[in-house]
């Protein structure tokens, strides 16, 4: 018998960023961009949502932001992906509307690039409890969970999430991918959301998993080949031929008459407040890297393996944070327009973050993916010559009680 098996892994990590000789300039950023936002600056635009424009200086350089802050007993928050399934791209904007959000942002990392996977995760992405992408270098997530009428809380964790395929028990575990383009030496697991087939192009081993009712799936149907079909009642695990190559002898067992007559698929989960929150519905997208921690900044670039470049550099910025209050912020910086808007490096953020009262925060994709959409249009400038970029997943928000 096979087991796939979701492993959730949390590793605490914390990074104390500020230096003694960053002080000085830590007070001088402080003084520049001090204390918090004032409150005539936010208005009221719904209940549980409160917008602000804000322009600041950075020395001598502009810099517009916007703010949203949310009161989560009057509000919920979801991710979606684009277009609904695992890979494609959508703007911010356009998901909103699909989902009759009167706010979002765009959200976790993603593939851009002119292939048939633009838009596949570059980090853990769950949607409703579906694992549509596996983490990538234990990088800072949002956990949100939510029962069917609101949002319940918001927890930033460094979190490893990941499939594990249990091959009869005795013969160890193979740590798989989700939802992604399959090398010649991975193992990949496709589920319907990725669409109606692996899109895999180079010949391997593909298991054919279906009639899957709760975490039983019956029929196994071996395929020497690529690309194949999706079941739309289970998955396909895809082997690539290298590995086929290096691993004769498992290959061998799994494919001997008898050896295999189902698979099932279990939700495992060995953190207790993960275990706790999955009778919930759960979304997690990604960032790189977090930025506050417990009310102090805490930038965890170096373990999230960021590069000081992107970390230093002033650009279009996505954030979130927990507020003092209770609140939950989200933050866009326009950035890469001389003159209108610099953006900001992830100390910049994080300080500014910390003077709104910010107790943890992450920092999210940005660059010219950076976008906030409120009742109906976008409010920041996206950088890019176009417009608006097509992202890979946004996170939306809804009013719990919307007026009918």
């Amino acid at each position: 018998m096979i087991y796939i098996i979701p492993v959730f892994r949390e590793r605490l990590t914390r990074y104390g960023f500020v230096k003694p000789a960053h002080l000085v300039f830590t007070l001088c950023v402080l003084c520049v961009l001090c204390g918090k936002t004032p409150a005539q600056d936010f208005k009221q635009v719904h209940p549980g949502v409160e917008y602000a424009q804000v322009e600041r200086k950075l020395g001598g350089d502009p810099v517009k932001i916007n703010l949203l802050k949310l009161d989560l007993t009057k509000v919920r928050l979801d991710v979606h992906h684009a277009l609904d399934r695992a890979i494609g791209l959508e703007t911010t904007s356009s998901i909103a509307k699909r989902k009759n959000a009167v706010a979002a942002i765009n959200a976790g990392f993603f593939r851009l690039d002119k292939s048939q996977w633009a838009g596949e995760s570059a980090g853990v992405l769950v949607v409703d409890q579906q694992i549509y992408s596996e983490a990538f270098s234990n990088r800072i997530s949002m956990v949100i969970v939510n029962n069917k009428k609101a949002t319940q809380q918001v927890i930033f964790q460094h979190l490893d999430i990941f499939p594990v395929v249990l091959v009869n028990q005795s013969d160890g575990s193979l740590k798989v991918g989700v939802n992604r383009e399959r090398k010649a030496d991975e193992i990949v697991l496709f589920s319907p959301i990725f669409g109606q087939s692996t899109k895999t192009q180079s010949v391997g081993l593909e298991l054919l998993l279906s009639d899957c009712k709760q975490d039983i799936c019956r029929n196994l149907e071996f395929r020497d080949g690529y690309d194949s079909p999706i079941p739309s009642n289970g998955y396909v695990l895809s082997i690539g031929p290298e590995f086929v190559e290096r691993n004769r002898e498992l290959i061998a067992k799994l494919r001997a008459p008898g050896s295999v007559d189902r698979l099932r698929v279990q939700a495992n989960i060995r953190r207790d407040f993960l275990s706790k929150l999955f009778s919930y519905e759960l979304d997690i997208t990604n960032g790189v890297p977090q930025l506050i921690k417990n009310g102090k900044i805490d930038i965890t670039w170096e373990q999230e393996k960021a590069s000081k470049s992107f970390v230093e550099t002033r650009h279009p910025r996505t954030a979130v944070a927990k507020l003092k209050d209770g609140k939950f912020l989200m933050m866009t910086v326009d950035g890469r327009q001389p003159g209108v808007s610099v953006g900001m490096t992830l100390q910049e953020l994080a300080e500014y973050l910390l003077s709104l009262g910010a107790v943890d925060a992450m920092n999210l994709d940005g660059g010219g993916s950076t976008t906030m959409f409120l009742d109906g249009k976008v409010v920041n400038t996206p950088s890019d010559k176009e417009g608006e970029r097509k992202i890979g997943d946004a996170i939306v928000v809804t009013l719990r009680n919307p007026k009918k």
